[in-house]
Parts: structure tokens; C-alpha cells; sequence
């Protein structure tokens, strides 16, 4: 008897083994995981105030509490509203939209969930590009697209002026979208260790701008400032926070614009709109939200609020449309943007994906396309 457990404790000793070797070869090999920050890196970083033992911190304290038990049993459960009833359709984008003769107006297409096309002061900028049909390191694994087709596909394009990334997780970072775009773009502009990914992936050194919060970068006629967010980075098991994740403020010579990234509600938002407020449209992430992850994710009536601290005359919700990465329904953040903005009479824009908004224009979107793709 004890030959039979001793047998079967080495054969479950082996089955781990294997897994572990497995899995460690995996995130060793697998080139969308990227690149971890250097040692020499780390040193340089523990000399900033938002460095902390070999991470970086947010603002204020931001633990995240998650129930997994609950949490699983809730992903369990049937339910039919977390993702639209059929395909999406969007909007295909104009090439016409790249004319660099036209320095009249400053465009904003949403290409779905956070990722941009900005044409500003004859500049083409691309914001979080993320092309791919699921939002993780393997493409079968993950939730799908809801849309089967894009606005614009990487190949079309012919060239990007500049790349602005806000942190390095899968949904906003992602590798082969970054490998299509390669050899198609000038600039790209990302927050403190998010370089390595790219350089990892054939990027020109040369090419990458790392940027702290608070710092500032002129392109062109273009100022970029990397600010804050509430949030944290990773790609790997073990590289928790071991990146910059923030926010960015873009300002034209007539057009001012804020992009969140991820961010839960905090003092920041008020901060930068003081610094750099009033702002024409924010950008402000409204979706993938969970009350485990609140201090990481805002609720949507969070986000409106954001905005007014920030100072916007416009508001635009993203970080929805796309992907299901949360429990609630794919139109709850949506629905409930509108509903508070309404209230405190903040303007939102609702543009179908791939629909250009104009920024600075009294007439924008407002259209609630999304009520053809659900019950």
C-alpha cells in the first residue's frame, strides 16, 4: 500500500514538474511577452518618488481585493448580455482621412475599446494599437472581438507619425499588431520600461521616447505629457508594476485632448485638470469594470466625474465596445455614462467604431448605435 502511494505521489510530482518546465518555456520563449526592465533600469528608477522596492507605485495606496471564489462562480453562470446578439458592424475609414493637406480640423477615429487613430496638426498618431481578435498572449485563448471586421486594417495604412502607448497590458499593447505596424511608423512615445517590449520586437531603439509622469515631449507641432493613472502593468507572471502605466495630455496649437489609459477614480485627475485643462474631448476609460477592481477600473459614473475634475467640454467613454473582460453587460457601461452625464450636463460622444469625430465641433455623435445589437 505505502509503494502505491509512494508511486502515485511521484507520478503527481512528475505531472508538475512537467507543467512547471512547460509553462516556464512558454513565457520564456513566446515573444509577446516582451521584455523585462535591465538591473541597470531598476537603478535608475529607484532614484524617482513613484518607484517603490522595485516597482512602481500609484498616487494613494491601491490594493486589489479579489474574491476568486465568487468571482468564478459569477463567470460561470449563463449570462447572455455580456456580449452583443450578432456581429458588429463598423464604420470602414476613409483614407481620405489621412490627407495631410488638411491641417484644418483635428479627427479622432475609434478603431474599438481604447485604441485611437488621431490626426492632429497634419500628424497621423495611432493610440494603444490593439488590431487583434483577443486580448492575450495565445489567440485561441481569451474573449473574441466583437466585431469580425475593423475600421482599418494595419496593412492599408501606410504610415503612422507616432505610436503613444499608456501601459503595456494585452489590450492596449499588443504584439502583433505591433509587428504589422513595424517599418510604418516614425515615433513612438510610451511610459518608463514599456520600450523593452518594442525593442524586443525589432523596434529601433532610436525610434522609442520613454517619458515618467509629469514629463513632457514637443513633436512637431504636438505636446506630449505623460501623466498619471491609477492602475499597474505586467505581461508575465512575475513583472507586476514593473512598468510605467499613465495618461497622456496631446496638445495641438488650437486642440487640446486627454487620454486615460486605465485608471480607477483618484486626485489625479483633478491635478492635470488644473495643469492642463480645459480639454476640447477626453478620452476616459468606461468599462471592464468590478467592485474587486474598482481602485484599478472606474465605474462609469466615476468616469463622468473624472471628466468634470478634468475639465472637459466633451467626453468620449472607451475601454467598451470591443472585448468582454468583466461580468457586467457589454452595454451597462454605456448606458450608464449617458444616464449620469445627463444629469450633470456633461456632453458625451458616442461615435459608432470607426465613425470620425471632429474635434472642437459643436455637432459630434450622439447617436445609440448599440441598442441594434441587443435584446
Amino acid at each position: 500500500m505505502r509503494k502505491t502511494f509512494g508511486m502515485i505521489g511521484i507520478y503527481i510530482a512528475t505531472i508538475i514538474g512537467l507543467i512547471s518546465i512547460i509553462v516556464f518555456l512558454f513565457l520564456k520563449l513566446s515573444p509577446q511577452f516582451g521584455k523585462g526592465v535591465t538591473k541597470e533600469q531598476k537603478r535608475e528608477y529607484s532614484k524617482l518618488a513613484n518607484y517603490e522596492n522595485g516597482k512602481f507605485a500609484n498616487i494613494n495606496p491601491t490594493k486589489m481585493d479579489i474574491h476568486f471564489l465568487d468571482l468564478i462562480a459569477k463567470m460561470l453562470k449563463r449570462a447572455p448580455n455580456r456580449k452583443p446578439l450578432k456581429n458588429i458592424h463598423t464604420k470602414n475609414v476613409n483614407t481620405s482621412t489621412f490627407d495631410k493637406q488638411d491641417l484644418s480640423k483635428t479627427k479622432l477615429i475609434w478603431i474599438g475599446h481604447s485604441t485611437f487613430l488621431l490626426k492632429m496638426e497634419g500628424k497621423i498618431i495611432l493610440i494603444d494599437p490593439m488590431f487583434g481578435e483577443t486580448p492575450s498572449p495565445l489567440s485561441m485563448v481569451g474573449t473574441k472581438r466583437y466585431s469580425k471586421e475593423l475600421p482599418i486594417e494595419i496593412e492599408k495604412i501606410q504610415f503612422i507619425d507616432a505610436v503613444i502607448l499608456s501601459h503595456d497590458h494585452y489590450d492596449h499593447l499588443d504584439y502583433e499588431s505591433i509587428k504589422k505596424l513595424k517599418g510604418k511608423v516614425g515615433k513612438y512615445f510610451t511610459p518608463l520600461g514599456v520600450g523593452n517590449h518594442l525593442i524586443e520586437w525589432g523596434i529601433e531603439k532610436e525610434k522609442i521616447n520613454e517619458l515618467n509622469w509629469w514629463e513632457s515631449i514637443e513633436f512637431e507641432n504636438i505636446n506630449l505629457i505623460c501623466t498619471p493613472s491609477r492602475h499597474f502593468s505586467g505581461r508575465g507572471l512575475f513583472d507586476r508594476a514593473t512598468t510605467l502605466w499613465c495618461s497622456w495630455v496631446i496638445k495641438g496649437e488650437k486642440d487640446n485632448i486627454y487620454f486615460s489609459g486605465d485608471s480607477g477614480y483618484d486626485t489625479h485627475f483633478k491635478e492635470i485638470g488644473d495643469k492642463y485643462g480645459p480639454f476640447d474631448i477626453s478620452l476616459v476609460e468606461c468599462g471592464q469594470y468590478h467592485q474587486d477592481w474598482k481602485l484599478f477600473h472606474m465605474m462609469p459614473e466615476e468616469t463622468v466625474q473624472a471628466s468634470i475634475d478634468l475639465n472637459s467640454k466633451l467626453v468620449m467613454p472607451i475601454h467598451w465596445g470591443a472585448f468582454t473582460l468583466a461580468l457586467h453587460d457589454w452595454t451597462d457601461p454605456i448606458e450608464r455614462i449617458t444616464k449620469r452625464a445627463n444629469e450633470l450636463n456633461l456632453p458625451v460622444a458616442t461615435p459608432k467604431i470607426g465613425e470620425t469625430v471632429i474635434v472642437g465641433s459643436p455637432i459630434f455623435p450622439t447617436t445609440k448605435w448599440w441598442l441594434d445589437y441587443t435584446l
